[in-house]
């Protein structure tokens, strides 16, 4: 049964003089800390990387945050709407393991090498060529995907309040460029920490409301299978056919596509989210930080998917495309978030979920202009443009960049108008310049006999096998059947499996160019692959405070989770 497409009013909720002021109150907040910071960000260290001083909570919150902007609020929560509870499967399968791997095998590596970015490693590893290319698809994504944030904070104002969304739009831009142009990365982070704890605060208010609304988890499940179909409320067991489940996509394109490639790819190689493990004071705070990340990542689909299941057992209009809401005048998969919020909040509890949403959108959106900053300064502009300036020079490039990278977010956020959902968009961008990179990441750190050319003609053709084939599919849609296996594969179903094709793509041809050229000697890859290097030896403590111990009760949790939910 389907729901019934009705008309609804644009401006769902008015702001009263307490929601008002606590909105109010956040944004002064947020200025402050960046004016407050601004006087210990005036070396590279400092701006760029915190001055490598952050304890393993303060990191593995501000790791978390950073990836919890509109992507992960409200592109999420439009998943569920549209697949149901297969959009959990971006937590217990395509992030936990991942994390986990990247404390314990990959952030040895990254922290001992000092290096300050991702492409900077790859530098070490592979030479020029490879970073500059890493540095500049790096730099491409993330401005992309900072308009995500941008537009998304103007649908909520839009949706909820009725506000003008270009309004909106400059509104956090300014802010954001302010106070992470003033303290750099340490204002980034000391923010995402705040954030994080406001997002969590305002977001839990539309599941504890709508499981009372719906009469709890089982209702809940009747409901969704009255409206859409029980299909909409198992985890795994739909998976065993392209046909038998919502998202089109079978088991495979879960476990290798997003399990695998996205997945890891994402969480470690993505600068935006690295960087602030990298900021960690010591080895085992840069282990442990993601550790703390992933048992939060655990419990994100409280505020995420939920919210978009309660919107199919409890909306009486049905959620369309972007496209299609634009032209009829209702409401997208994207409005999921806002809507809820509308239908449960009211004086008071508008103002403080407005503000976790608002300060979810800044995190994300703080945390993709730093780590753009940071790579254009050091990977792209230092490297490439001017090699013999002053660190102070360096930061105030940084700063200028900073407020460059807002400005070109601010456009690229029409672009996201384009695609179905938020995550549809950012989906295709991780196929793009993730999950390839993480083929040339994982090879150049596990195995020796990666060569620089290798490393580079690996990253370029599946980067561009990536691109081509969305291409194909947007030229001659017939081509879906080849590209993610079935024609009645979704869009978040191809964009599984290109990114799978491309880390393929990218590994055979990394192998092939290294047997056929001259690796490096064992000694110049000391400190940046296994085999060749001793890695350094963390202090003694007891066994529960061990990374490795966390890493192992998170990752049973998580098995238990995917069982529960089958």
């Amino acid at each position: 049964m389907t729901l019934a497409l009705l008309a609804v009013p644009t401006r769902l909720a008015h702001l009263t003089a307490v929601d008002a002021i606590i909105v109010a109150f956040y944004f002064a907040l947020v200025l402050a800390i960046g004016f407050y910071l601004r006087g210990r960000a005036e070396t590279g260290e400092d701006f760029f990387m915190a001055g490598r001083e952050m304890t393993a909570w303060i990191a593995g919150l501000s790791f978390m945050s950073a990836n919890m902007g509109s992507l992960e609020l409200m592109g999420w929560a439009a998943l569920a709407y549209r697949y149901g509870i297969l959009a959990a499967h971006a937590y217990w399968i395509g992030a936990i393991p991942a994390i986990l791997f990247l404390a314990l095998v990959m952030m040895p590596f990254y922290y001992i090498s000092k290096t300050h970015s991702v492409p900077g490693y790859l530098k070490l590893r592979f030479g020029e060529p490879s970073r500059a290319l890493s540095a500049i698809s790096f730099g491409v994504m993330t401005v992309l995907m900072s308009g995500i944030n941008m537009y998304s904070m103007a649908l909520v104002m839009k949706v909820v309040l009725g506000w003008d969304i270009h309004f909106s739009i400059w509104v956090s831009s300014i802010v954001v460029a302010i106070y992470v142009s003033l303290g750099g990365l340490r204002s980034a982070i000391f923010n995402e920490v705040l954030q994080f704890i406001l997002v969590w605060a305002g977001a839990l208010l539309i599941p504890i409301l709508g499981l009372i609304e719906a009469g709890g988890f089982s209702n809940l499940k009747r409901q969704i299978t009255h409206n859409a179909g029980e299909e909409y409320t198992h985890l795994w067991s739909t998976l065993g056919s392209f046909n038998s489940n919502p998202m089109g996509v079978h088991w495979t394109g879960i476990v290798f596509g997003l399990g695998l490639v996205i997945s890891f790819g994402y969480w470690t190689t993505d600068f935006l989210v690295v960087q602030r493990v990298m900021a960690a004071k010591d080895l085992r705070s840069a282990k442990m930080a993601p550790v703390i990340g992933a048992a939060f990542k655990m419990m994100v689909p409280l505020i995420v998917t939920l919210p978009g299941l309660l919107a199919l057992a409890v909306l009486p209009f049905k959620l369309t495309d972007e496209t299609t809401a634009i032209a009829t005048g209702g409401h997208s998969y994207n409005e999921v978030l806002p809507l809820m919020l509308a239908r449960y909040c009211g004086p008071g509890l508008l103002g403080l979920g407005i503000t976790a949403l608002v300060a979810g959108f800044m995190s994300g959106m703080a945390g993709n202009v730093s780590a753009f900053a940071t790579v254009w300064t050091y990977d792209i502009y230092r490297a490439l443009i001017k090699k013999d300036a002053t660190d102070h020079h360096y930061v105030n490039m940084g700063r200028w960049c900073t407020i460059l990278g807002v400005l070109i977010s601010i456009g690229t956020a029409y672009m996201v108008m384009s695609f179905a959902s938020i995550m549809d968009y950012a989906q295709a961008l991780f196929s793009f310049f993730i999950a390839p990179l993480f083929g040339t990441v994982i090879l150049g750190m596990l195995w020796k006999r990666t060569t620089d050319a290798g490393g580079f003609w690996g990253l370029l053709a599946g980067t561009l096998s990536s691109v081509g084939m969305w291409a194909w599919v947007k030229v001659s849609p017939a081509a879906l059947r080849y590209i993610a296996l079935s024609p009645n594969a979704r869009d978040e179903a191809e964009n599984l499996y290109r990114a799978l094709w491309s880390w393929i793509v990218c590994i055979i041809v990394t192998v092939v160019v290294s047997y056929m050229t001259r690796p490096r000697e064992d000694h110049e890859l000391t400190g940046l692959v296994y085999g060749v290097t001793a890695l350094p030896r963390e202090e003694a403590v007891p066994f529960y405070q061990k990374p490795i111990f966390w890493a192992v009760v998170v990752g049973t949790i998580t098995i238990g989770l995917n069982i529960i939910f089958w």
